[in-house]
């Protein structure tokens, strides 16, 4: 059986199906361990779009893990010791998944996206020029599109299900939620995760405009790192030498089809629609492009 070049959606029959998510199917192993299947599936605005991109599963697995190693010193992470041969021994349905398949511990997983701003763009953008702030943080006036703030902000927002938008939120709010302890350590390791990956990628031509991560506690309560961590889906990926403050740069993620979407009369609401050939084919383009600059 060849390796599929798309996978829309994976087809597990030997393991219990626990959840299918806008990019991920979720099985349970067993009682304390699942696999991750990163589709090729693309959400954008919260929709899942019906064209799938070619090869995007493998390349967010790569990178993923690639960053999850990076960052072990600084902050455990939901990888398990297991491997894909014992949590799968269907050779059929390992190659279905292969490349694109992770198997992790099974964690309590927190209810807050922590979402770390290093640039004044998107949401955070029209944030400032209604109110000069960016989810209630005041910045310094005069600031221009896509410019680089004076420090990198966290920002969190809740966790929605499908179909369903994301609320930024007030720091206060995810002190009541996870009490004052837990969110402060989640508000630290997310700022240095940020300035950390920032740093190391903009050596390599990419900055980081910003990122969300997801975090998790295991049987211990220790916070650990789940999710996906520093990929094109989860932050805004642009190239260094064409970066220039004033304009929404071009960038690596997926910021190319919502731009693309902007352009039709679609109202941001499932059924989405399809991706025409040029579309799928730079985006595919921008994911490779943006793990070979990171991991060489």
């Amino acid at each position: 059986m060849a390796i599929p070049e798309i996978l829309f959606e994976s087809n597990i029959t030997s393991l219990p199906l626990i959840h299918r998510g806008k990019v991920r199917d979720i099985y349970e192993v067993d009682d304390n361990t699942m696999l991750i299947v990163t589709t090729d599936r693309l959400s954008a605005f919260d929709v899942v779009l019906p064209t799938a991109i070619p090869g995007k599963g493998a390349v967010l697995t790569e990178m993923a893990n690639f960053w999850f190693e990076k960052t072990r010193s600084t902050i455990p992470n939901h990888l398990s010791s297991m491997t894909l041969e014992q949590a799968l021994p269907d050779t059929s349905e390992r190659q279905q998944v292969s490349g694109r398949a992770i198997v992790v511990k099974r964690l309590k997983a927190l209810p807050v996206e922590a979402i770390v701003r290093g640039y004044l763009i998107g949401s955070g953008w029209k944030d400032y020029q209604a109110s000069g702030s960016v989810c209630g943080i005041p910045l310094p006036k005069g600031l221009s599109q896509a410019q680089k703030l004076p420090e990198a902000i966290y920002t969190p927002s809740t966790k929605a299900d499908v179909g369903e938008h994301d609320e930024n939120v007030a720091y206060e709010y995810t002190v009541d939620v996870l009490g004052p302890e837990l969110a402060q350590q989640v508000r630290s390791v997310s700022l240095r995760l940020y300035s950390d990956a920032a740093a190391y990628a903009l050596e390599r031509g990419i900055i980081i405009a910003d990122t969300k991560f997801e975090f998790g506690l295991d049987r211990h309560e220790n916070l650990t790192l789940i999710d996906e961590v520093l990929t094109p889906d989860s932050s805004r990926f642009w190239p260094a030498d064409s970066y220039r403050v004033g304009i929404s740069p071009e960038s690596f993620d997926k910021q190319y089809v919502r731009d693309y979407l902007e352009t039709l009369d679609w109202n941001k609401k499932s059924p989405g629609p399809e991706l025409p050939e040029e579309v799928v084919r730079r985006t595919s383009e921008k994911y490779r492009e943006a793990l070979k600059r990171l991991t060489g």
